[in-house]
């Protein structure tokens, strides 16, 4: 398989909790399709205290994984939002 491209894509995102709508991270996403999957190097700013957990309310939105060799976070469907 092959990795994500090492050159970032230039849209930024800002991923909220679906539950109590609190910022997570701001997130470099290429393309144009729903939020599956976060590669960590593409972060931009993380507001999370403990990864894949809202500082909020606490609700676990993904799960840590590796993905093609790259450490990423996997978006449990419908924890988290995007705008």
């Amino acid at each position: 398989m092959a990795r994500p491209n090492k050159k970032a894509p230039s849209r930024t995102v800002e991923i909220f909790c679906a539950q109590c709508k609190t910022r997570l991270f701001k997130y470099r996403k290429g393309g144009k399709g729903a939020l599956l999957k976060c590669f960590k190097e593409r972060i931009v700013e993380d507001d999370t205290h403990t990864p894949c957990h809202c500082p909020n309310c606490e609700q676990c939105f993904a799960r840590d994984t590796l993905i093609r060799g790259v450490p990423a976070f996997k978006i449990i469907g419908g924890k988290a939002t995007m705008k």
